[in-house]
């Protein structure tokens, strides 16, 4: 049973030589680098330059990918020929809305691969959610093409569109449907779910709670906007001691009740049938690794 994925997606602003470097030698699962909304409009141009040469160096974490613009945006294409090439795991596509979206940037993708060798399919999509629309579609957005890897959920533009006046801590639960409704879209067809990022950068203890949180809703990965969220995220999406407790009586309870040739059984007063049982598993394998029988 493999249920590991990435959980942490450090974004980093295109155009910065310095953080660019500093993020190759992170010890982080996914760096994002970023040509969009973290970049000014002068630097564009100098972004692309800098992530195309950072594709092709040396790096700790297991994947990279880049964060375009829209496809419906004048600049997509420009993004997406700097960028192609060795080194690129996959593409953040912003502001997707429809499927169409998807199916564009697929069909360009097609074309930069075959142009340079690279085997077709070889660079996946991520879609950034970021608007109403964009959520209602998500279901039909996560099946738009054999690149998906995932949805991830862009909080902030996505409450400018529903009309938000303040987004504080306090008020998360009104990002409650959303967060539900793309963990579930990425589910229903396998993907990985990115949550939102955590914009306090002096509030580790809270990343970790709304980390927990994530992960209570189904989400695989979080997004991150600083090096120093790392830690506090991954202990967010690894399971607390009472959990771990707890799966490992429902996994041994259930064996002796299947020993007696049972499918149900009760731990600490609560029904346990095999649904259960699956989910117990999976919780110690994400706690170490393994399996326990």
């Amino acid at each position: 049973m493999s249920i590991q994925k990435e959980r942490c997606w450090l974004f980093v602003p295109g155009h910065s030589q310095k953080m660019v470097d500093k993020a190759l030698g992170l010890d982080v699962d996914v760096i994002i680098f970023d040509l969009e909304d973290g970049v000014p409009p002068d630097k564009k141009e100098s972004a692309r330059c800098v992530v195309a040469e950072a594709l092709g160096q040396p790096a700790s974490c297991a994947k990279r990918f880049v964060r375009v613009h829209a496809a419906q945006s004048a600049m997509i294409q420009v993004d997406l020929q700097a960028i192609v090439r060795p080194g690129l795991a996959g593409v953040v596509l912003s502001k997707v809305e429809e499927v169409e979206h998807i199916e564009q940037v697929d069909t360009a993708l097609s074309a930069l691969e075959k142009s340079i060798v690279l085997p077709e399919g070889e660079i996946k999509l991520v879609a950034l959610v970021e608007s109403a629309r964009g959520l209602v579609q998500a279901p039909v957005i996560a099946n738009a093409s054999s690149r998906m890897a995932g949805l991830m959920l862009g909080a902030e533009d996505y409450a400018l569109d529903m009309g938000f006046l303040t987004l504080m801590p306090d008020e998360a639960d009104a990002l409650l449907y959303a967060r539900s409704g793309l963990a579930v879209a990425a589910a229903s067809q396998k993907l990985q779910a990115i949550d939102k990022a955590f914009l306090d950068l002096d509030d580790a203890a809270g990343l970790v709670r709304e980390t927990q949180r994530a992960r209570l809703l189904g989400f695989s990965g979080k997004c991150l906007i600083h090096p120093a969220q790392i830690e506090a995220v991954h202990k967010g999406f690894l399971p607390t001691e009472e959990e771990v407790a707890i799966a490992r009586r429902i996994v041994v309870a259930f064996a002796a009740a299947e020993a007696t040739g049972s499918g149900v059984t009760v731990v600490d007063g609560r029904m346990v049938d095999l649904p259960i049982v699956e989910r117990a598993r999976r919780l110690l394998v994400l706690n170490n690794g393994k399996g326990e029988d």
